[in-house]
């Protein structure tokens, strides 16, 4: 790769490290390429952005980020690597266990960035993939919302029946 290349390929790195909020770094060596195929397609299906790339480039790319804080990441940049790029910080690692299923172990998470917390090793694939979701808090918070006030109409048309009740029992009855 001559020097032009990896100024760009860096640079190409860089732009979308910094508009991503969450990215894993992954081992898929060992994949037959037919696997790395239902991989990606898997990744395209659920909006992630798989990208393989050198270790250095990648280095090179979070080292030029102002206040990036990717330290952590660095140690686990050696032998092969694929970054995943996402919108949404669990995907990658449900695509990943799904993925998994019955082909083995790989991709192996190397490490994940969510929203400047660091995850390293493949160990907290379990603790990411249970990350919920921005659309999923939001669903959870409509519903809690909503739960008061279904419970006040609720018990209003109940009382109501049985206020209908009481008042009809009452007129009913001879004076």
């Amino acid at each position: 790769m001559k020097k032009e290349q990896k100024t760009t390929e860096i640079a190409t790195l860089k732009e979308r490290f910094e508009n991503s909020s969450f990215f894993y770094v992954a081992d898929s060596a060992g994949l037959t390429v037919a696997e790395v195929n239902d991989l990606r397609a898997k990744c395209f299906e659920k909006g992630i952005e798989m990208k393989v790339a050198k270790n250095t480039l990648i280095k090179k790319a979070l080292e030029s980020i102002e206040g990036g804080g990717y330290e952590e990441i660095y140690d686990a940049l050696k032998g092969p690597t694929s970054i995943f790029f996402t919108e949404v910080a669990n995907s990658p690692a449900k695509v990943f266990k799904d993925f998994r299923g019955d082909k083995g172990e790989k991709p192996l998470l190397k490490a994940a960035y969510i929203d400047t917390a660091v995850y390293l090793g493949d160990e907290s694939l379990t603790e990411l993939s249970s990350i919920k979701s921005k659309e999923e808090l939001i669903g959870e918070i409509i519903s809690l919302l909503q739960s008061p006030p279904k419970n006040v109409i609720s018990a209003l048309k109940s009382g109501g029946s049985t206020l209908a009740g009481l008042i009809k029992t009452l007129a009913d009855r001879p004076e």
